[in-house]
């Protein structure tokens, strides 16, 4: 049986790590998904046989398990593996489902995907967002997989869906209640329950009516203020940085610098020297 290490968890998924050292000579067991699961192989090859049928999974593979299904893991042609997997509680899963594939019983009709471009992007932000990521960045990450591995399997795009007159407001209140609390630490799930919201229907209507996620939006607006307060103020940089609600200096530093194309303080020099200052 692989050792498991919980990396991350939110409401409604975990993400862990899978280290197997079985053989070919090793003995295969059957196992149960005890949730829907899409797991990345990071190191070695193995069989996965599913209800969907038998799979050769390597490094760059998707293996996926549907909730309550059982499957075995052999390793014909070498010895261990490495995952990391992200595993989805069958409620979140079903509404995202029902609208990625038109219907809440989806289920993943294969048991692996390969190596998709389009899909690598989607898996190293959200690996990257189990280290480093504040819990509402992490949730968007992980949605963000489902979506792009549930799209990817149904092959169709998610039909547009017009947005009521009530959840409109509550999308509004909710970003006046970002933008008035932006240097507070704010999650998907607490931000979704003040709209009376689930948490997926949150981020989607709110990505719909905004064109940015809640924590885009968070992180839009702290960085905007945080610019200001540089050209209006003579305060240390780390200290503007953490009133507007950043963790660590070089988070801001850097996510400063990707949108303004130079650091605080040569942006905070260059308005001076313009204005005369």
């Amino acid at each position: 049986m692989p050792s498991a290490r919980l990396l991350r968890q939110g409401s409604g998924w975990r993400a862990a790590e899978y280290l197997c050292a079985a053989g070919p000579r090793d003995p295969v067991f059957e196992e149960r998904h005890d949730d829907f699961s899409i797991a990345a192989v990071i190191q070695g090859s193995f069989r996965y046989r599913s209800e969907t049928g038998t799979a050769l999974l390597y490094p760059g593979a998707l293996m996926l398990g549907n909730h309550g299904s059982c499957y075995e893991c052999g390793h014909d042609h070498g010895r261990g593996d490495r995952c990391v997997a992200f595993h989805i509680a069958p409620d979140v899963f079903h509404e995202v489902a029902s609208t990625l594939a038109g219907s809440s019983r989806f289920r993943f009709p294969v048991g692996a995907l390969p190596a998709l471009p389009r899909l690598a992007p989607r898996l190293a932000r959200a690996r990257a967002g189990l280290a480093s990521a504040s819990s509402g960045a992490a949730d968007e990450f992980v949605i963000d997989l489902v979506e792009a591995v549930i799209g990817a399997c149904s092959g169709s795009a998610p039909a547009a869906q017009r947005v009521s007159a009530i959840d409109s407001r509550r999308i509004g209140e909710a970003a006046e209640f970002i933008a008035s609390h932006a240097q507070e630490p704010l999650d998907l799930e607490q931000l979704a329950g003040r709209a009376s919201m689930s948490k997926y229907h949150f981020l989607r209507v709110f990505r719909r009516v905004l064109g940015v996620t809640p924590h885009q939006f968070l992180l839009e607006t702290r960085i905007r203020r945080a610019a200001e307060r540089l050209l209006s103020s003579a305060e240390p940089v780390a200290t503007i940085a953490y009133d507007a609600g950043f963790g660590d200096l070089s988070t801001f530093n850097a996510r400063f610098r990707r949108q303004f194309g130079r650091s605080p303080s040569a942006y905070r020099s260059g308005a001076r020297a313009f204005s005369g200052r």
